[in-house]
């Protein structure tokens, strides 16, 4: 095992922690940009230094295909080819058994790619999975899984489930570097209970050195997403990391830590700013909108990021439609703003502010929604009370409930 997980802080089942990697000591809960081909799009590693960004992750499909495994290990490595010294994580290629399963055949052997770039069939093994990603060099590694959407139902889940767990027998057999990378499980299961049980009981009786939680984000309610996470936190070791896989839009990580996991990675904060919009403490701010054209403010009054410093909405607004330079200002300020919240999110849980930060952050939230969009208000007070009310019958809360949490559940 090459890591140590040290638990700093706790509010209930939320925890703050010290995940000690290879390359850099961080702290969690955080928040991992996908860098899918060893970049972020639009910012150098320079730049993801200077935000505060702790793990990059890196897709090892694509990664094999482009500019492969081979040239990366010769090269010294992910590390060194990308010029990044902190913490890397790569994925299995697993997820792309959805995102491109029109190219994909799946059988107990492994799954058959027709590749984007030429054509050509590519065979991807767990063994193969691993080989490739011993040879990039992360400093966590993920277990092939088999995956399927969360709105499939039928007996597809439960294959896919208990060869989930075949598969990570062949992926451990498979790893030559566990005490350099760690290779991490994949809970499956869909939305399924009693699979999701089977799965997670199997994976820690491998004592592998971190778990992720996995099929999800992938169109189900946010009710059934929240439920499969809290039943999975609650069964997985209090001494390892757990990260949800595909999670980035800020008010699933806040929920996600509050039931008590620690690791996040989502494409959603720099692909939503290559569409023009910004994360802001309120939601999310649309620059390509006529009515940004003279506004001189900053994109966050609040925020303490480069671009909010130096340049206003108008500026941006100029630039979103017609320069790439748009796109990379606001990918800098999206992933600086989900850096804050992964920070906030540690400080107030090792302060004992967790509960008010939470419900300072919602608050906001429904603010916003109630001025640009009055007609669907009912609809924002329903999600947010439905968090508390679920945090409460999970008990994650106790006596922490603050005073406008009871506000938002007697408007219900």
């Amino acid at each position: 095992m090459a890591l140590r997980f040290e638990v700093l802080g706790r509010f209930n089942r939320a925890r703050a922690a010290n995940l000690t990697l290879p390359h850099f000591l961080c702290q969690t809960p955080l928040f991992m940009p996908v860098g899918t081909q060893g970049t972020i799009k639009g910012l150098t590693t320079n730049q993801l230094e200077e935000i505060g960004c702790q793990i990059i992750l890196g897709n090892t499909y694509h990664l094999a295909l482009r500019p492969t495994s081979e040239l990366i290990d010769e090269l010294g490595g992910l590390h060194k080819f990308m010029n990044w010294p902190r913490a890397l994580l790569t994925d299995s290629g697993g997820f792309q058994m959805v995102s491109l399963l029109h190219l994909a055949d799946i059988t107990e052997k492994g799954v058959t790619f027709q590749s984007p770039v030429d054509g050509k069939p590519m065979l991807l093994t767990p063994e193969e999975s691993i080989q490739i990603q011993n040879r990039i060099g992360a400093d966590i590694i993920m277990a092939l899984d088999d995956v399927v959407k969360t709105t499939i139902t039928g007996p597809r889940i439960e294959e896919a489930m208990y060869r989930t767990l075949r598969w990570i027998d062949r992926c451990i057999a498979a790893h030559k570097r566990p005490n350099e990378q760690n290779l991490f499980g994949i809970v499956q299961g869909g939305l399924d209970p009693v699979l999701r049980d089977i799965c997670v009981r199997g994976l820690v009786d491998r004592n592998l050195p971190g778990y992720a939680i996995g099929g999800l984000a992938g169109g189900e309610d946010k009710d059934s997403f929240w439920r499969v996470v809290a039943q999975c936190t609650a069964a997985l070791p209090e001494d390892k990391p757990r990260y949800v896989m595909g999670v980035g839009y800020p008010l699933d990580i806040v929920v996600c830590s509050a039931l008590g996991a620690d690791m996040y990675d989502c494409v959603y904060p720099t692909r939503t700013a290559r569409f023009g919009t910004a994360l802001v403490t309120e939601g999310v701010l649309k620059l390509k909108h006529n009515v940004m054209a003279d506004d001189t403010r900053p994109i966050d009054p609040t925020c303490a990021c480069m671009v909010c410093k130096n340049y206003t909405r108008a500026y941006i607004h100029c630039l979103v439609t017609k320069d790439a330079m748009g796109s990379q200002l606001l990918s800098y300020h999206n992933l600086f703003y989900m850096m804050k919240l992964s920070r906030d999110l540690h400080s107030s849980i090792i302060e004992g502010r967790f509960p008010q930060f939470v419900c300072d952050f919602l608050r906001k939230m429904v603010v916003l929604y109630a001025f640009f969009s009055l007609c669907h208000i009912h609809h924002v007070i329903s999600v947010v009370t439905g968090i508390f009310v679920y945090l409460r019958e999970l008990s994650c809360w106790g006596q922490g409930m603050s005073g406008s949490m009871i506000v938002f559940v007697s408007i219900r």
